[in-house]
């Protein structure tokens, strides 16, 4: 597997004073995603737990929908100028029944760290793909929980000590229970690893548990977190407008700003007491 942090030569300036040292970043590199030998998409993560990455990504795309979907994960021929294997190309197999995705919905382009689904706004699409109702997930957690999730996701972050550069995702128990947490230079990608993670566990739909994010809630959260059968999301900063929007459709709550005991419940404020 490939590196996930680097050390590189830097030179420091504080109080007019200038030194070299040395700082610790985090890796980027592309992943080149394929299904069935045709390329999908190319997005910029942080290497490791790639075959989590990859089927969060299908079943947040509405491919598959559990893991008995997917065949065989495995990565592709890739090596660099020193004749190391790259792991930046994976070529999944979907189960026999399983269709692939569609050539339109094939995005032929980079998608950056920064965002996952930028330009594709459309609410119905998820609408459309989305198989579990939402509306019918009961779960209500203790605002003093919830309160707590984004500090606990902090302590996760042992990469983001080392770096100061990853955003990470977490999924918890009502109760506040740790079940796992993921680091990537893109949120979406953390999102995507966490879900992955579920579903190779068999877990998902991922009713009665809470997805804590790092930084904003943006709508392709929101939509992952639908995907995935997850009742509610909690953020530290703010949602966007759409996200909410689908948030509010779909039944799920969406808390922004959760900082110390304070939190904006943006929809379905009852599932918090």
């Amino acid at each position: 597997m490939g590196r996930v942090t680097v050390r590189r030569k830097t030179t420091r300036l504080a109080g007019g004073e200038r030194t070299g040292r040395i700082d610790t970043l985090v890796v980027e590199e592309p992943l080149e995603l394929r299904v069935g030998g045709e390329s999908l998409q190319v997005t910029m993560r942080t290497p490791g737990d790639d075959f989590d990455l990859a089927t969060g990504f299908l079943l947040s795309e509405g491919v598959i929908t559990g893991p008995a979907d997917v065949l065989t994960m495995r990565y592709c021929a890739g090596v660099d100028a020193d004749g190391e294997q790259t792991y930046n190309l994976l070529d999944i197999a979907l189960a026999q029944g399983v269709e692939p995705p569609a050539k339109s919905a094939k995005r032929n382009f980079t998608v950056t760290s920064a965002c996952g689904v930028c330009g594709k706004d459309s609410l119905d699409d998820v609408r459309t793909k989305a198989v579990w109702d939402l509306a019918e997930d009961a779960t209500v957690v203790d605002a003093d929980v919830l309160a707590d999730l984004p500090a606990r996701l902090r302590k996760s972050q042992k990469i983001f000590d080392k770096t100061g550069g990853l955003h990470a995702a977490a999924l918890f128990t009502a109760d506040g229970e740790l079940l796992t947490a993921k680091e990537d230079v893109g949120r979406h990608n953390a999102v995507d690893k966490v879900i992955g993670w579920a579903l190779q566990h068999d877990l998902v739909p991922l009713r009665g548990n809470v997805l804590a994010v790092s930084g904003r809630a943006s709508f392709e959260l929101v939509q992952k977190a639908v995907m995935a059968g997850i009742p509610i999301l909690a953020a530290v900063s703010a949602p966007s407008s759409l996200a909410a929007d689908l948030a509010d459709e779909s039944g799920l709550t969406l808390a922004g700003f959760v900082r110390g005991d304070t939190m904006n419940l943006y929809t379905h404020p009852d599932r918090v007491n």
